[in-house]
């Protein structure tokens, strides 16, 4: 077990995961956990989305001391099929390995997590579940009930808030063991990382559900929604970055309209946060000039409940490209992709954590306040 190294971190009521999906990429995340875990920051609600709910599952579903052995057993099960590491004189052919890497994927899938359809789904009957999907995804379901007890994340002993996708609504629905309505199987889990046309729908009750990215790909409002005067250190780990350089080739083209697409809505939630922020000062301000009467009335009251202050600290972290990016890193399941990414993690939060502004970052301040504390 690796030796704890303990932060500073001033009582907080909540310390929070908030988790992107991005297929492969959740390597990172796991690193970044792992880090946290070592330097004593333990989370006690985590939320996620697709491959980030499946980290949030293995975190909240086991208890602290076990939590690094699921994690790294899960990543070392999907990255498995492709164990070949490339010698450092050849990294100028790791972009060609990761191509070659993520072809094989995408013809015999990722041991413990999915398979192609054998028939393919074009020649199933219309209407039946293995017509909706190119893939089969009851490995998935086979590992999640080996490496996570869901006894204990029904327990709530860890709040885990897990994000999909309502297909006949079209509305994003969290399940959240907090909530006392529901009990979380790995249908949950799968429903939230149920990404068409590649992984089949996920039935959960009378609704079919797909992977929550399609309507939001990062839980964070969910977590800011929960109560007006939350107080909370958020640790907001991301997968795809808003910054990159100009594309040089169609193959960086179309990564970096991936990066775009799924990091616009990081963007939107951390403004729209700060503006949320803005507009209850300037509440809070206007109803304390009203007089006596007019701040007695119902409709004054319920506005007052909006004013209530909450200390709200988001610190993010946010997985950069490498030089041996590709379109297809989300569904790099090599080993050698695997590790170097969780290692990313890893460091990027012990620079988060030497970083001079840490300590401003975790205390609390009235407001919500974001720090991106990476070179």
């Amino acid at each position: 077990m690796a030796r704890r190294t303990h932060t500073h971190v001033p009582k907080r009521r909540h310390t929070v995961l908030v988790l992107q999906g991005g297929g492969a990429l959740g390597a990172y995340q796991a690193g970044v956990y792992e880090e946290l875990h070592t330097r004593g920051l333990a989370p006690d609600w985590v939320t996620g989305v697709s491959i980030g709910a499946i980290n949030a599952a293995l975190i909240a579903g086991n208890r602290p001391e076990h939590r690094i052995e699921r994690l790294h057993s899960f990543w070392e099960l999907v990255s498995s099929g492709i164990t070949y590491f490339p010698p450092h004189e050849f990294d100028p052919l790791r972009v060609a390995f990761s191509r070659l890497s993520t072809t094989a994927i995408a013809t015999f899938g990722v041991p413990g997590f999915f398979v192609p359809r054998i028939p393919p789904p074009m020649l199933m009957p219309h209407g039946e579940v293995a017509a909706l999907s190119v893939y089969d995804t009851s490995p998935l379901a086979k590992t999640l009930g080996e490496l996570i007890d869901f006894d204990l994340i029904n327990s709530g002993a860890t709040r885990l808030s897990i994000g999909a996708a309502d297909i006949e609504t079209g509305n994003s629905v969290y399940f959240d063991n907090a909530q006392g309505d529901v009990e979380f199987s790995p249908q949950h889990i799968m429903a939230s990382g149920a990404l068409p046309p590649g992984f089949p729908p996920i039935r959960i009750g009378d609704a079919w559900y797909w992977d929550g990215g399609l309507t939001s790909n990062i839980p964070l409002w969910y977590v800011l929604d929960d109560r007006s005067d939350l107080d909370a250190l958020v640790f907001q780990i991301d997968l795809f970055s808003a910054r990159g350089a100009m594309p040089q080739t169609l193959d960086e083209v179309l990564e970096r309209s991936k990066d775009i697409q799924y990091s616009s809505r990081t963007r939107f939630g951390t403004s729209r946060g700060k503006e949320d922020n803005v507009q209850r000062e300037a509440l809070r301000r206007l109803l304390a000039k009203l007089p006596a009467r007019l701040a007695a009335d119902d409709d004054a009251k319920l506005l007052a409940q909006r004013t209530q202050r909450r200390k709200v600290s988001i610190v993010h972290l946010i997985n950069r490209r490498t030089a041996f990016s590709t379109v297809a890193k989300d569904y790099d399941f090599s080993r050698a992709t695997v590790q170097a990414l969780w290692e990313a993690g890893r460091e990027d939060l012990r620079q988060t954590l030497a970083h001079p502004h840490w300590r401003r970052a975790s205390v609390a301040r009235n407001g919500l306040r974001t720090y991106d504390l990476l070179p």
